[in-house]
């Protein structure tokens, strides 16, 4: 772990008002578990999988997984995250197994390998990409999945040009305030897939999570009209270039297979 990357211990209780429930979280989740459900269909439908849920957080999708039978792992370095995580599965009377680390110390802990390794809005707070995603690898099984979310890069600098914040985007988008949730580290997609061909992934599929909704003028219209945005963040979510200008990408993606 690196002394840049983000513990949310301080801000944990924003993102239930910031990011679950609004109507951003819920397209987020959209996208995302139609993705995820793509991979869970790849295997017999009696088999429980095991899950690796790296940096979960408050473990919305580690408990929905866990709901479906499979055994799933949520690590996170938030005991705060953590505990609201143990809470919603008490809650809904679901198993997961909770622990508090870093995940690239992950290993300190379990050597255990997943037939799903899930990471989701993680990189862009983690200050060397390539040690973390070398980290997940080596908990992925040589058939598994790998889902990999990030913030990326050209969609932040698209909405701050179009907000007429023309400092910040002299300064390269750098934060003003640290302890924040404006991710530390945006990220290039061509740098994330770069890193993941480096380390021997096969990538599968790219989606993009909320190619409109952060760039709709009028707000309120993603309340009054969510149903009819929500069709259209899936129609064109893998289709360019609004992919490319996505809050957060998607990747999904396997070891290479040598022939």
């Amino acid at each position: 772990m690196n002394k840049q990357d983000r513990n949310f211990d301080d801000i944990s209780n924003k993102f239930a008002q910031n990011i679950y429930g609004t109507t951003k979280g819920k397209i987020r989740e959209a996208v995302v578990w139609k993705e995820l459900e793509k991979i869970l269909s790849t295997y017999p439908t009696n088999k429980p999988l095991t899950i690796l849920d790296a940096g979960g957080g408050q473990g919305q999708i580690a408990c929905r997984l866990a709901k479906l039978g499979h055994q799933v792992t949520l690590c996170d370095i938030s005991e705060q995250m953590l505990a609201v995580a143990k809470q919603k599965a008490q809650a809904e009377k679901v198993n997961i197994n909770c622990l508090c680390c870093p995940i690239q110390q992950l290993d300190n802990l379990i050597s255990q390998q997943f037939d799903l390794v899930i990471c989701h809005a993680v990189l862009e707070w983690i200050a060397e990409p390539i040690e973390l995603i070398t980290s997940l690898k080596k908990h992925l099984n040589p058939e598994g999945y790998l889902s990999l979310m990030f913030y990326n890069y050209h969609a932040l600098l698209f909405k701050t040009v179009t907000l007429g914040n023309f400092g910040y985007t002299q300064s390269g988008l750098a934060k003003r305030k640290k302890k924040t949730l404006s991710p530390d580290f945006p990220r290039v997609p061509t740098d994330v897939y770069h890193w993941l061909t480096q380390l021997d992934f096969t990538i599968l599929q790219k989606t993009g999570i909320r190619i409109f909704h952060d760039y709709l003028t009028n707000n309120s219209k993603a309340e009054t009209h969510f149903e009819q945005l929500l069709e259209l963040e899936q129609k064109y979510c893998q289709i360019e270039p609004y992919l490319n200008l996505a809050r957060y990408i998607l990747v999904t993606a396997k070891n290479k297979i040598n022939s």
